[in-house]
């Protein structure tokens, strides 16, 4: 299926997980969403310090039965995978030394608002990821006055995510685990 990728016409019918396992591995982020591919940009240094300081603190206070990643592929059907960029998945699926998950063995789903690709951050990924029953959710943001953490928690019934928290200063909430977080943990140094 590469040779779809070096035409300007993507494959017949839209592309699909099959195409994605067959690209060659090759550093760059693809998503699908219904059939089209999503390439981004390289995040920027921000953007990445942010998801590693995230993720060593969520990690820190994960228990047992609970597993924090960076930047693992989420399969949520045939035509729709996404990569969140902080990811809390239970104990069990990550035993499997997965290079994939399945929505229902991930718990939270992170992801960090860059400025190419704001309106997939803040609105298409948080209502598919809830469309899949992802049960938590955080957006961040990089404002002029520092970090802001949103936190989601989703209504099964709706599918839909409702906010629990705007956090500036700490992120203390009790789910998906109690989390008590210092936003200054997860602000990178200015260089």
């Amino acid at each position: 299926m590469t040779a779809a990728l070096e035409s300007d016409y993507p494959p017949e019918g839209g592309w699909t997980t099959d195409d994605l396992d067959a690209l060659p591995e090759d550093g760059r982020r693809r998503e699908l969403l219904d059939g089209v591919l999503l390439m981004s940009p390289s995040p920027t240094r921000m953007h990445q310090s942010i998801a590693m300081l995230l993720g060593v603190a969520l990690d820190e206070d994960c228990p047992d039965g609970y597993d924090v990643t960076q930047g693992v592929e989420v399969r949520i059907n045939r035509t729709r995978s996404f990569i969140p960029d902080v990811l809390v998945t239970t104990a069990t699926a990550a035993a499997r030394e997965p290079s994939r998950y399945e929505p229902h063995e991930v718990v939270l789903a992170v992801e960090i608002v860059s400025p190419s690709t704001r309106s997939i951050d803040r609105v298409l990924k948080p209502a598919l990821y809830a469309q899949a029953g992802i049960p938590f959710h955080w957006r961040i943001e990089i404002e002029d006055e520092g970090i802001v953490v949103y936190t989601y928690k989703i209504d099964p019934v709706h599918e839909v995510y409702t906010e629990t928290g705007r956090w500036t200063k700490f992120v203390d909430t009790g789910e998906p685990f109690p989390v008590n977080l210092p936003i200054s943990r997860i602000t990178p140094r200015r260089v």
